[in-house]
């Protein structure tokens, strides 16, 4: 394969608290850069990155186009159409309206379609429209799942074999934390009790939040258990409503975690409690299997993918389902055990070095001239 030059989409990698979707465009950057390759990367950022974001490599030039508004659509177009690169990756949805050359976009979710009320109106319709722009435009189209993948196929026509399904990968520095004065400070730093089960994410309705405070507060209330607490970790999101907590004893909210104290905080808990109603991958998984901590998770979208036979897996919209797999976790210490030697087994099988070096397969067949 002949040496290409490859723009990218980085201006996702520079947000402060950064989602699964900033997790994947910084993650996968630093794995492609990493790569022996003899390809060349133009990375565009929006914000000045710190000098320590990204390793510094001879095959990869920064460059900064600041702009408050319509950076994609107008700066990073313009940029592109001087830089005329063999092909343009974006690692987050969108791909400028008008640009030259051939392009890979990577499409996470469309929770968007299933659970347009968790979405305000105008970020919906936008939604739609820049995945239905980007997945025609694009050469090729990169799925974080196949269930991404079989919604990409229903929803917007986009034929399977344009369309390569790349696992992410997951942070390689997640370990078990088994120092005590270490969970200890991080529990003090956030208020949190000494034995919780934990939800990491966004809170906004997708993620499935009111249904996960039912869940906890019936098993609390039919186990007669007020000894451990509920940490729902993250930032309020889109349409948060105070009323899923409201009332509700043992819950806690401790806001964004630091990146330092994640481990920390998953290997505190008694479980991580996770059944979003929508993933296009769904991080915590693995990163609470990494760290050793059992996994109660949906049994649809992308979950079970994730998961594989390492977690406990129910419907979402049950809230009694939920309570009885609470119920489960914290009573039955061989299941504990079970889930938390399949979850790190499981963890293993996803990294970032096979997430880049299938995407860069990806870009190599994009940018072959179409005869």
């Amino acid at each position: 394969m002949r040496p290409l030059t490859i723009a990218v989409d980085a201006s996702r990698t520079t947000v402060a608290h950064r989602t699964g979707t900033e997790t994947y465009a910084l993650q996968l950057i630093r794995a492609l850069l990493a790569l022996e390759t003899p390809h060349r990367y133009l990375l565009y950022f929006r914000d000045s990155p710190p000098p320590d974001l990204l390793p510094a490599v001879p095959h990869a030039e920064q460059r900064v186009i600041p702009a408050p508004r319509l950076w994609t659509h107008i700066r990073f177009a313009a940029a592109l159409w001087r830089a005329r690169p063999d092909v343009t990756f974006v690692p987050s949805h969108t791909l400028p309206l008008i640009f030259p050359g051939s392009a890979v976009v990577t499409v996470h979710d469309l929770g968007y379609i299933y659970f347009p009320e968790a979405h305000p109106g105008l970020s919906r319709r936008y939604l739609d429209w820049s995945t239905r722009h980007s997945v025609r435009r694009a050469t090729r189209v990169i799925a974080d799942s196949l269930a991404t993948s079989r919604d990409l196929a229903a929803h917007y026509g986009v034929p399977q074999d344009k369309i390569s399904v790349v696992y992410p990968g997951v942070d390689t520095t997640l370990a078990r934390v088994t120092d005590g004065e270490r969970l200890a400070a991080v529990r003090a730093r956030y208020g949190l009790p000494e034995t919780y089960l934990l939800f990491v994410g966004t809170l906004q309705p997708r993620k499935n939040i009111a249904r996960i405070v039912r869940g906890y507060a019936r098993w609390r209330r039919d186990a007669g258990r007020d000894d451990i607490g509920l940490v729902l970790a993250g930032q309020q999101g889109w349409l948060y409503d105070p009323r899923w907590v409201e009332g509700v004893a043992g819950v806690y909210l401790p806001g964004y975690i630091d990146d330092a104290d994640v481990a920390a905080l998953y290997s505190g808990a008694l479980a991580l409690l996770f059944p979003s109603l929508h993933e296009g991958f769904g991080f915590p998984v693995l990163e609470a299997m990494r760290c050793g901590t059992p996994v109660i998770t949906s049994s649809t979208s992308s979950l079970p993918e994730v998961a594989g036979d390492a977690a406990l897996l129910v419907n979402p919209r049950d809230e009694a389902a939920i309570a009885r797999a609470i119920g489960r976790v914290v009573t039955d210490e061989g299941l504990r055990a079970a889930l938390v030697a399949r979850g790190y087994q499981q963890a293993e099988q996803f990294s970032w070095q096979r997430a880049a070096a299938q995407t860069v397969r990806v870009l190599e067949l994009a940018a072959r001239p179409r005869h």
